[in-house]
C-alpha cells in the first residue's frame, strides 16, 4: 500500500462569473486550466443580499457539470425539459453531451448561497452524446461512517458504500468529509486515479504538508491518502480516471481538436442547441 503526498498546491482565486456571483475557482484558470478528468472546480459564493444573481440560460458542449450545494437553495431549467431544485447536501449531475441550455438560479433572497460547481470532462467518444439530468436530494446521498469521520458518498465507491450518481466515464469518487474527532483518517483511492482535495471553511494536513481553506491540494499517486485536523475538519475528496486525450476550449464548450470547437460554434449560432 502507497500513501499520497501532497504533488501541488493552488490557492482558489476570486473572480466574477455568471450574473453578479463571486467564485474562488482552483481549476479551469490560468496555471491549472485541466486537471485531467477535472476542467473546472468553483466554490460559488452569493451574498444574501444580492439582487438578481445567479448563471441565467448558457450552453455547454462536451463534458459534465456538477453542482453540490453547501448553503441555499438553487433551481436548475434546460432546453432538454429538465428542472429541479436542490438545496443543502444535495447535488445535480448534468451530462451536457452534444449540446444543452440550462440556467442556475438562486430559489429564494435574503439567504447565502453557497455550493461548488465541477467540470468533468467526456471522452471524444461520449462527447456526442445526448444530453443526461441526475438530481439527487441528500437523502439518497449514503453517509459512511468510519474511524474518526463521516462522509458523504455522493459518487463513487468507498468501503463498500456506494454514490447514487452512476454511468459516468470517468468512475469518479466525490466524497464530503467530515472529520468527528482530532487525529488522523485514512481513506482509499483507486491507484492511478487523479486526486485531489479542497477545504470546506477548514485546514487540514496530508503527512507534513498543511493545506489552508481554499487551497486545493493535488495528490500523487498511490492507494490511499492519510488527512489530519481538528474535530468537524471538513473537505471535499474528488478522483476519477484520467482520459489522456487532447484537450480544446472555448468558453463553455470543450472538444478535442479546433475543428470541433469551430463546428460547436456553428452549431449555438445556428440555433441547433435549442
Amino acid at each position: 500500500m502507497t500513501n499520497r503526498t501532497v504533488k501541488q498546491i493552488f490557492s482558489a482565486q476570486a473572480m466574477p462569473e455568471g450574473q453578479g456571483v463571486t467564485v474562488h475557482r482552483s481549476i479551469g484558470r490560468r496555471g491549472l486550466m485541466n486537471l485531467d478528468p477535472f476542467l473546472l472546480l468553483d466554490e460559488m459564493d452569493i451574498a444574501a443580499d444580492a439582487q438578481g444573481a445567479g448563471f441565467p440560460d448558457h450552453p455547454h458542449r462536451g463534458f459534465e457539470t456538477v453542482t453540490y450545494m453547501l448553503s441555499g437553495k438553487m433551481r436548475h431549467g434546460d432546453t432538454a425539459g429538465n428542472s429541479g431544485e436542490i438545496g443543502p447536501g444535495d447535488a445535480q449531475w448534468m451530462t451536457a453531451g452534444r449540446g444543452i441550455i440550462h440556467s442556475e438560479m438562486p430559489v429564494t433572497q435574503g439567504e447565502r448561497l453557497r455550493g461548488f460547481q465541477l467540470w468533468v470532462n467526456l471522452p471524444a467518444a461520449k462527447k456526442m452524446i445526448a444530453p443526461r439530468y441526475q438530481d439527487i436530494a441528500k437523502n439518497q446521498i449514503p453517509t459512511l461512517k468510519g474511524n474518526g469521520f463521516e462522509a458523504a458518498v455522493i459518487a463513487g465507491d468507498m468501503d463498500g458504500t456506494t454514490g447514487p450518481i452512476s454511468e459516468v466515464a470517468s468512475q469518479p469518487l466525490f466524497l464530503d468529509v467530515r472529520l468527528t474527532k482530532k487525529g488522523s483518517i485514512t481513506l482509499p483511492i483507486t491507484l492511478g486515479h487523479t486526486a485531489f482535495l479542497y477545504g470546506i471553511d477548514s485546514e487540514f494536513s496530508i503527512g507534513d504538508t498543511h493545506v489552508k481553506n481554499r487551497n486545493l491540494a493535488i495528490l500523487s499517486d498511490g492507494d490511499r491518502v492519510t488527512v489530519s485536523g481538528d474535530e468537524n475538519t471538513r473537505f471535499i475528496l474528488l478522483a476519477g480516471a484520467p482520459i489522456g486525450e487532447p484537450v480544446a476550449r472555448y468558453g463553455p464548450f470543450v472538444m478535442n481538436t479546433h475543428k470541433e470547437i469551430m463546428q460547436t460554434l456553428d452549431d449555438w449560432n445556428s440555433g441547433q442547441f435549442l
